[in-house]
């Protein structure tokens, strides 16, 4: 029987639930993949692409700005919006570690399985 498993990353790095609740809404995530697309936009051509209004584009932007996903930049008139990849690739990492924490807990209990 070999050691324990190593730690899994302490709760405090995780992914802030923001980011989460900023990803299950369909809106947004259609937002996010419009934005990555075409590399910016600003809340006017977003509503053209979803069913929503330019107001309801905005208040979802601010929820996606607010979890460091999407940021913004005034030129002028206009904000534009653009993918924050960085906190997408985060959150990547860490769901990573989270999927390797449990693969190793799963191949622990299989050994032990296999040895009883």
């Amino acid at each position: 029987m070999s050691g324990p498993a190593a730690p899994a990353a302490p709760l405090a790095d995780a992914p802030a639930p923001v980011v989460f609740a900023a990803l299950a809404d369909p809106t947004r995530w259609r937002l996010l993949g419009a934005l990555a697309e075409q590399g910016d936009g600003t809340a006017t051509t977003l509503a053209a692409q979803v069913p929503v209004s330019r107001p309801a584009v905005i208040k979802h932007l601010v929820v996606l700005d607010r979890a460091g996903l999407v940021a913004r930049e005034r030129r002028g008139r206009e904000v534009r919006y653009r993918v924050r990849p960085e906190r997408l690739d985060a959150t990547a990492r860490q769901l990573a570690d989270v999927a390797a924490a449990w693969d190793r807990r799963l191949a622990a209990i299989k050994r032990l399985a296999e040895e009883g």
